[in-house]
């Protein structure tokens, strides 16, 4: 039996060099800056193949391009991507929403996985939603849906902290 080993490389900026009035941005004009290539995207997004898309007030919408390399060991796409790209729409959808000077933490993470994910599913849109921002916790809902196919593959809420940022 010969065996096939595939490689796959990316590159990154680090997340020190962020721009010197960062603490001054809201996360809206924050995540803004960063869609519009002034702030680095998160070495996460290019490990795991997913970019933001958009943001609004209580909105962040991600998409993420499926491939073998996300693969588990039963051959369908991990559950840990999945719940990433939750994670990641679940809380710039809080950010979205915070003040200069504020930051936020996932707390809590629900996901419910609903059906396999396939390299030739193709890409996956998430959508999250803020429900509640408070002063000192957010809370947030999402979907994963098949941009291809419309079909739902995941949701899940979050629960974040909000704190000063340092």
């Amino acid at each position: 039996m010969t065996t096939t080993t595939n490689t796959r490389t990316h590159s990154w900026t680090p997340p020190s060099q962020l721009p010197a009035d960062f603490a001054e941005l809201s996360g809206l004009e924050f995540l803004q800056a960063m869609l519009d290539g002034k702030v680095p995207p998160p070495p996460i997004a290019g490990t795991l193949d997913f970019t933001l898309l958009s943001v609004e007030p209580g909105v962040a919408v991600f998409e993420g391009q499926t491939g073998e390399h996300q693969y588990n060991p039963l051959g369908s796409i991990h559950g840990g991507y999945l719940a990433t790209l939750l994670d990641s729409a679940l809380g710039c959808s809080v950010m979205t929403a915070l003040p200069p000077g504020q930051a936020y933490t996932t707390i809590q993470l629900n996901v419910n996985m609903i059906r396999p994910a396939f390299a030739h599913t193709g890409p996956l849109r998430c959508e999250a939603r803020t429900l509640h921002v408070g002063r000192t916790v957010a809370t947030a809902e999402a979907k994963v849906v098949g941009s291809a196919d419309g079909k739902l593959y995941a949701h899940g809420t979050t629960t974040c902290a909000i704190f000063p940022l340092r």
